[in-house]
């Protein structure tokens, strides 16, 4: 029996494997953009379980399975027995033995992993508190996309440390490129979380501007989370100093890219100027949240294919 793969970080995957993904969602994008049928994942059902509401995770997965075939089951935790104490261990057992894969959104990471534990079919890591994989597998597709290899690059993050920049360090590493990281006092990148990563590849600032200056990707997130509400008003005080606006972009390389993974709020943590700008490649990154999660499940489900 071939062994299950799950994805619940971006570490999960090695280079050559993230360069595999990539080169099928070249194919698979293409495709989609000449409205060629490929459906290989037929009668394939994929279960999406969140706990943390979603607007684009939610609609490229689902889109996403039914385009290569399958079909999608929506289950919030509310209307199931996760939302009434049973144990993960057992939704994990039961689930798993009725879907052929399962996209996970909710909190602590532990949830996720104690239900990848007990799974049967891989599991996808849609968001925790700690990790958020497939955004930044869209998002450095994004940057190939448009910029070519992206190793050796500069990407600069500015915002705190959330579990998307938790991610940008873990491919870091592995696309061996710089990573620079600007939060305000109290948001910064916890020690220990720093000292697992090469400091080849990881820089902290105190300026943000200092963080953006010759960067090849300036990339940022909203100010306050999801479970975070409560601090929104503190926060929009702390970070006043860190929207990226059109002073920040200059300081960068004139052909970086703006990116965001929405959604956003103009005026708070980004411009309209630079968000709505020429830039700004965030639609492009949006859209290939679709394609590289289509690539993903082929693979996990699939292994490797040549066409």
């Amino acid at each position: 029996m071939q062994e299950v793969r799950h994805y619940l970080q971006f570490k999960d995957f090695t280079r050559e494997e993230y360069e595999y993904l990539f080169a099928r969602t070249r194919w698979i994008k293409e495709r989609f953009k000449r409205y060629e049928p490929y459906r290989p994942l037929n009668d394939r059902t994929l279960a999406m379980v969140f706990e943390k509401h979603s607007t684009r995770t939610r609609v490229s997965f689902e889109a996403g399975m039914n385009q290569l075939g399958g079909s999608v089951i929506t289950l919030m935790t509310r209307d199931t027995q996760l939302g009434r104490g049973e144990p993960i261990e057992d939704v994990a057992r039961v689930i798993t033995r009725m879907v052929d894969i399962v996209m996970i959104r909710t909190f602590e990471h532990e949830i996720i992993e104690r239900f990848a534990e007990y799974s049967r079919v891989p599991i996808i890591n849609g968001l925790t508190d700690e990790y958020h994989p497939c955004q930044i597998l869209g998002d450095i597709f994004s940057y190939i996309e448009h910029r070519g290899s992206i190793s050796g690059k500069t990407v600069a993050w500015i915002g705190d440390s959330n579990n998307v920049c938790h991610t940008w360090m873990q491919a870091a590493k592995i696309f061996d490129f710089n990573f620079h990281v600007a939060s305000p006092p109290g948001y910064e990148l916890e020690p220990e979380r720093g000292e697992s990563y090469e400091s080849v590849h990881l820089e902290v600032f105190n300026d943000p501007m200092e963080a953006a200056h010759g960067a090849d990707l300036v990339t940022t997130d909203v100010w306050t989370s999801m479970g975070f509400e409560e601090e929104t008003n503190e926060r929009k005080q702390v970070f006043a100093d860190f929207c990226v606006d059109a002073e920040m972009m200059a300081a960068a390389k004139p052909d970086a890219l703006f990116m965001h993974c929405l959604p956003a709020h103009r005026g708070e943590e980004v411009e309209s100027e630079v968000i709505d700008g020429p830039q700004s490649v965030v639609w492009d990154e949006a859209e290939n949240r679709l394609h590289t999660q289509k690539a993903l499940m082929e693979y996990l489900l699939l292994g490797k294919i040549k066409n």
